[in-house]
C-alpha cells in the first residue's frame, strides 16, 4: 500500500536486511545491510599493532583477528598497547583488495557493544520505519526490483539519456550518456545524479562526468541546478564546480559500500540473496527447488539453506546450471 508521507519500510531477509524510504510512491533512498562483523557503529577491544611515523594514524587487530585503520590515538599509546575503539567505516571491498575498517578511540563513556542492525540504525533516525513480512508486496509495488536492476547494472535511465555508475579505488564514477543537445542533457541529468546518491546509498568522494559544455554560463546553470536539487534532496556534502571539461566532484561522509559498489564486487553473494528472497515467497505447496549457477550455490552459506528450510517448512533441492547468468537464480516449489 503506497502512501505520501515518507516512511522508512524494513525487511529482515535471510543474510540481508533492506530498507526503502518512500514517499509520495516514489523510492527516495535505500539501504542494504549484510552480516560484515565490523560495521559502523560497533565498539571493541582492540590492540596496536604499529603506529604510522609523524602521524597520530595507526594499525590495530579487532578480537577477531583482523585489522583495521585507526585515527586520532592518543600519541602516548604505544605497540602493543590495548585501545578500546569504535567503528567509523566498515570494510569496503574493490577490485583486487579490500579497504579495511576506519576506527577511532572510543569515548570514555563507550562499552563494547556489537554495530546496531539496521532496524535499529533506522528507527533512531528522523522518520517513521514499518516492518514487513517477506511475503509483503511493498517493496515490489514501490520498484524494488527496478532499483536492484539499477544496482546490479550500475546504469540508471533518465529521460533523455542515461547514467553509467562505476565503483573505482579512487571514487564512484558517474558518466552522462545521451544525444545533444548537451546543455539540455546535462541539465536533464542533474536530478536523476542527485535520487541516484541517495537511492542507491552512494557515499564518499563521487566524480560526475557530465558533457563537455564550451559556454561558461551553460555550466553555471548546471551549477545553480546542482545546487537546488541537492539542497531539495537533503544532500550533505562539498562539492566542486562544473569544470572546463564538465567534471563535478561531490565529497559526502563514507560509512559503508553503496548498493553498486557492494553488488560488483560481490555478485555471486548478491545473487545468493536474492535468490533467497525469491525462495521465501512461493507460495504454492511442494518442495523449494533452487536452480542456480554453480557459483550462487557456493556462495550460499549452510546456515542460510537452514534458515530458509525453518522459515518455509519446506525441504530445499539444489540444481545448478553453468549456462544460467548469476542474476537468473529462481526458486520454484516441485513435487517432491
Amino acid at each position: 500500500m503506497k502512501t505520501l508521507r515518507r516512511a522508512w519500510l524494513h525487511e529482515a531477509g535471510i543474510g540481508e536486511e533492506r530498507a526503502i524510504l518512500v514517499e509520495g510512491g516514489q523510492i527516495i533512498a535505500a539501504r542494504v545491510q549484510w552480516d560484515e562483523p565490523w560495521r559502523t557503529g560497533a565498539v571493541a577491544e582492540a590492540r596496536l599493532i604499529t603506529r604510522i611515523p609523524g602521524t597520530r594514524r595507526a594499525a590495530v587487530r579487532l578480537p577477531d583477528g583482523s585489522e583495521a585503520l585507526a585515527e586520532g590515538l592518543d600519541p602516548a599509546l604505544t605497540e602493543g598497547a590495548a585501545v578500546r575503539v569504535r567503528i567509523t567505516r566498515g570494510a569496503i571491498a574493490e577490485k583486487g583488495r579490500t579497504k579495511l575498517p576506519l576506527v577511532r578511540a572510543a569515548g570514555p563513556g563507550e562499552a563494547p557493544r556489537p554495530a546496531p542492525s539496521l532496524l535499529e540504525e533506522l528507527t533512531a533516525g528522523d522518520f517513521p520505519v514499518r516492518s514487513i513480512a517477506a511475503h509483503d508486496s511493498s517493496l515490489e509495488d514501490f520498484g524494488w526490483d527496478d532499483l536492484m536492476g539499477e544496482a546490479l547494472g550500475g546504469e540508471v535511465a533518465f529521460q533523455g539519456g542515461s547514467l553509467v555508475i562505476s565503483p573505482t579505488p579512487a571514487m564512484t564514477l558517474i558518466d552522462i550518456d545521451g544525444p545533444p543537445p548537451l546543455p539540455a542533457l546535462a541539465l536533464a541529468a542533474v536530478p536523476a545524479v542527485i535520487g541516484a546518491l541517495a537511492r542507491l546509498d552512494i557515499g564518499g568522494s563521487v566524480g560526475i562526468d557530465f558533457p563537455s559544455l564550451p559556454e561558461k554560463a551553460q555550466r553555471q546553470a548546471v551549477d545553480a541546478a546542482l545546487a537546488e536539487a541537492a539542497r531539495s534532496a537533503g544532500w550533505q556534502g562539498e562539492r566542486t564546480g562544473m569544470n572546463g571539461f564538465g567534471f563535478v566532484q561531490f565529497v559526502s561522509r563514507l560509512e559503508r559500500p553503496s548498493l553498486v559498489a557492494r553488488f560488483a564486487r560481490h555478485p555471486a553473494a548478491a545473487a545468493a540473496r536474492r535468490l533467497l528472497r525469491a525462495a521465501e515467497r512461493v507460495r504454492e505447496p511442494g518442495t523449494l527447488l533452487l536452480t542456480a549457477h554453480p557459483a550462487v550455490r557456493r556462495a550460499m552459506r549452510p546456515e542460510w539453506e537452514a534458515e530458509l528450510a525453518r522459515r518455509t517448512g519446506r525441504l530445499l533441492r539444489w540444481q545448478e546450471e553453468t549456462g544460467l547468468a548469476l542474476l537468473a537464480a529462481f526458486a520454484q516449489a516441485v513435487s517432491a
